[in-house]
């Protein structure tokens, strides 16, 4: 137990610093300019449309214009006009998350890894296990399952334990499918990627929680109150940001990780003693200087 949490906290300050590095500071740019673009389109297109949908709705339940009648009375009557706002953005935010994260699988997830790969791993066989559309295919089906749980589970948001609970946990559930597996498939066979993701299942999934709970921290910004609807386009695009970060950094993170467990799966498969591992580093000369994340620990 205790060399799992320590390689977890060795893969844990390494895709740190790499965060730090400028080719993965430009690669979630990338998708931030592809997810802004499409958020804008859809509420150029659709935002009034959604609004206006909602507030139909919200005013055939009896129950919600009493409570909205009530608030009136006591002199909130400035809830009513924003909370078909709200309840859009509450829909949609979701929807816009999931998709920043198959951009990430998709844009930044192979660059993320060729980079730990090149600069630890460079003689680390790959054995492309999984084809690409294999790949996305499970990140699409795993978000969409990740999607159908948010939906189905947010009537109990209203709970306040709750809500810090289960949209991380569901997050968490997503990152350890979609990370553990992007990590993997290139360099690892089937076989192989599955007995990692079955004999490191929980720290995989510690990695994921923790990882759903640093994905809910960009919904901060969201607590600026009513002047939130107003702001929401640019809100959006600096919460979809955010995400990027949070995305890379656990890409990286999980790639450590699944690395380091595929080498030392391929030593124990090779019957090669402990002491003969080596991590190969290998950088451009033109690299700027970084704090160096690739030397082993002492």
């Amino acid at each position: 137990m205790v060399n799992t949490m320590a390689r977890v906290a060795d893969a844990f300050w390494r895709a740190v610093a790499y965060c730090l590095h400028p080719q993965v500071i430009l690669l979630s740019l990338a998708p931030l300019i592809l997810s802004a673009g499409i958020t804008f389109g859809l509420g150029w297109f659709f935002w009034e449309a959604a609004v206006d949908g909602v507030r139909h709705t919200m005013e055939q339940w009896q129950i919600l214009n009493s409570m909205l009648g009530w608030l009136d009375y006591i002199g909130a009557n400035g809830f009513r006009s924003v909370l078909a706002p709200l309840v859009v953005l509450a829909l949609a935010l979701p929807v816009v998350i999931v998709i920043s994260l198959l951009l990430v699988a998709l844009m930044m997830t192979p660059a993320l890894v060729n980079l730990v790969a090149r600069r630890r791993y460079a003689a680390l066989e790959r054995k492309h296990g999984t084809a690409v559309w294999i790949g996305a295919l499970w990140g699409v089906w795993n978000s969409l399952l990740a999607l159908v749980a948010l939906v189905v589970s947010m009537p109990f948001w209203l709970i306040p334990p709750l809500v810090l609970i289960v949209p991380p946990l569901i997050w968490g559930w997503l990152g350890y499918r979609v990370f553990s597996f992007d990590a993997l498939s290139d360099h690892a066979s089937k076989e192989e990627r599955r007995q990692i993701m079955r004999e490191h299942r929980i720290p995989l999934l510690t990695m994921g929680l923790v990882t759903g709970y640093l994905s809910a921290l960009p919904a901060a910004i969201w607590a600026i109150g009513v002047a939130a609807v107003v702001l929401a386009p640019f809100l959006i695009v600096a919460s979809i940001w955010l995400h990027m970060l949070v995305f890379a950094f656990s890409t990286l993170w999980f790639t450590h990780y699944c690395m380091t467990a595929l080498h030392e799966l391929r030593l124990r498969q090779s019957a090669v003693p402990p002491a003969t591992q080596m991590v190969v580093e290998v950088r451009d000369e033109h690299e700027p200087l970084l704090p160096n994340p690739d030397t082993p620990l002492p």
